[in-house]
């Protein structure tokens, strides 16, 4: 049986965004038996044990990588590590495949291809799962691009992941993931406000939680209320809640470059409602 990627071949993978969810996809990696590398603009010793796989100099980074994986929040941090900043892609060594994993309007990939060297493949495989799934192994991608360049990184999505979704040509994974992330958006929106209201109708909210979970107001985000380390998190733009809102402005900018704005108001409306989140309740 021919050996994975990474491992008999000297393969090396770099992760570039080792936040909340790109250093336990790196660790994933490293666990099944990946040559790994991280690249953030933090201190290394931010990073606990992966702190020796931490590698400060852009340059030397973007030289060692043959795959990059992209973690990093939105598009102007992707211009900065591709073009300005950090320029991975300006020098003569650089990766040979580029792995987009940030959530980003569909659109600015067609932009990013024109713009990357010509030998450089490009796959877009955003996930969904949020930080303990991604800390699982458990991620669920969804993929596009090249269909070889695709199959030949299959390893790499399955030590981190366990549903792969091959989806089309480039910005074909991108187009679900803005389409799921609103759909997210819109419950996150919703559980948040009736457990907010609740107790004023005399439902406790771990009550009303327990009945939706079996029934039709059941969702991702309200049956894993407990578990989510962001449930009760509070609009800012820095935090995950504020990652929401980019998620949807990036739904948002992928209709618009399609000229559909009669599409628009609701996806407005839950920007504006996740900017006025109300208090979560303590939930028992």
């Amino acid at each position: 049986m021919t050996a994975p990627p990474g491992r008999e071949d000297g393969l090396h993978v770099g992760v570039a965004g080792c936040g909340a969810m790109g250093l336990p996809m790196a660790r994933a990696l490293l666990r099944a038996g990946f040559d790994v590398r991280g690249f953030d603009i933090r201190p290394a010793e931010e990073f606990g044990d992966f702190a020796g796989r931490m590698i400060a100099d852009p340059a030397r980074f973007g030289a060692w990588c043959d795959t990059l994986i992209c973690v990093v929040r939105d598009i102007p941090q992707i211009e900065a590590l591709c073009f300005s900043d950090q320029a991975l892609f300006t020098r003569a060594g650089h990766p040979a495949c580029l792995i987009v994993s940030s959530t980003i309007a569909p659109p600015f990939l067609h932009d990013l291809r024109r713009r990357l060297p010509a030998d450089v493949a490009l796959i877009d495989a955003p996930m969904s799962g949020a930080p303990k799934a991604a800390e699982e192994a458990a991620l669920s991608f969804m993929l596009g691009g090249d269909e070889a360049a695709i199959a030949a990184h299959l390893p790499l999505f399955e030590a981190m992941g366990r549903h792969l979704h091959r989806l089309g040509g480039l910005g074909a994974g991108m187009s679900a993931k803005v389409l799921n992330n609103f759909v997210a958006a819109t419950t996150v929106a919703a559980v948040r406000r009736v457990l907010a209201v609740s107790a004023e109708l005399g439902i406790a909210p771990e009550a009303l939680l327990a009945v939706m979970d079996s029934s039709s107001g059941q969702s991702w985000y309200g049956s894993r209320f407990r578990e989510i380390a962001w449930s009760c998190e509070e609009y800012s733009p820095a935090n995950t809640i504020g990652i929401l809102e980019k998620d949807v402005q990036s739904f948002l900018d992928a209709l618009n470059d399609g000229q559909k704005a009669d599409a628009a108001p609701l996806p407005e409306a839950v920007i504006a409602a996740l900017r006025r989140l109300p208090p979560a309740p303590e939930v028992r």
